[in-house]
């Protein structure tokens, strides 16, 4: 491509040159579970971001008959309230049962079944 007469170097795509949710996808198959905070500073996006990704990629993966999302929920570490009927990705803000704000976040994990092809 030329623009006023200077030509312009072809981009040479590597392999960290993928989408974001496949880089997503990436890190927690071979990585295995891990937080969105956690997400975010490999894959270099916002936090938020992370999560809008997480919930296009729960609903393909839920599609596809190869792997399953799995999420471990949210855990108060005052009183050990477990959020296992929690269906929004995001940490929550405080526990229901003692109003706590010391939460462990959830994490995320994909689990890939061994001999189904996509």
């Amino acid at each position: 491509m030329t623009f006023m007469g200077k030509r312009t170097k072809p981009v040479l795509l590597t392999e960290r040159d993928e989408t974001v949710r496949k880089s997503i996808i990436s890190f927690l198959e071979e990585q295995g579970p891990l937080s969105a905070k956690e997400l975010s500073g490999l894959v270099r996006i916002s936090e938020k971001e992370v999560y809008s990704h997480l919930e296009h990629i729960r609903k393909s993966l839920h599609k596809r008959k190869n792997g399953s999302f799995a999420v471990t929920p949210a855990l108060c570490r005052k009183c050990g309230f477990e959020f296992k009927k929690r269906e929004r990705l995001t940490k929550p803000s405080r526990c229901p049962v003692c109003k706590g704000e010391l939460l462990d976040e959830p994490v995320f994990s994909i689990l890939v079944k061994k001999g189904v092809t996509p």
